[in-house]
């Protein structure tokens, strides 16, 4: 099983500090329930996020790391970039990058609904025309839809898959 889930199959929550903030995205972009530390935030506030809502901490910082005491699961990232990150998530949780993609908004990680008929007006008029989905956020009302940079981030998504080696059981 996917160290990343549940017994119920659900994933488990995450938490990145402000240093992963694209990181962050990625996870939202995958499916994952991932929460983003204020840039402004102090480690105490962040930890206590982690406790308050039992989600794994993912940073870089080592002092964060070494201060999360009891009740914070804490995964320490060595690497600094993005395509590295991906892959010791993968190595560490059992991430699979193409779980649920483009189920969570990318700004405020709340789960997408099917957009209205008034809100697909809202996309531009070359992609309307798409074959869909198009989603919509309940909380910020941005909408998304499978344009070109989808294809190019299911396309990264896919290749984190496919340079992970599978874990051992």
């Amino acid at each position: 099983m996917n160290e990343a889930m549940e017994a119920s199959g659900s994933p488990l929550p995450l938490f990145c500090d402000a240093m992963l903030a694209s990181l962050a995205r990625w996870l939202r972009a995958a499916g994952y329930d991932t929460g983003l530390a204020p840039v402004d935030a102090s480690d105490r506030a962040v930890l206590g996020a982690c406790r308050a809502q039992s989600r794994i901490l993912l940073t870089r910082d080592r002092h964060l790391a070494a201060h999360a005491g009891k009740g914070v699961v804490v995964v320490l990232l060595a690497s600094d970039g993005l395509d590295m990150q991906a892959a010791e998530l993968a190595a560490a949780l059992g991430v699979d990058w193409t779980w649920a993609p483009f189920s969570r908004c990318l700004l405020d990680n709340t789960l997408l609904r099917e957009a209205t008929p008034d809100e697909r007006t809202r996309v531009p008029p070359r992609a309307r025309d798409l074959p869909g989905p198009f989603r919509a956020c309940p909380a910020c009302g941005r909408i998304y839809w499978p344009g070109s940079h989808v294809r190019r981030m299911q396309a990264r998504m896919q290749q984190w898959n496919a340079h992970t080696p599978p874990k051992p059981r």
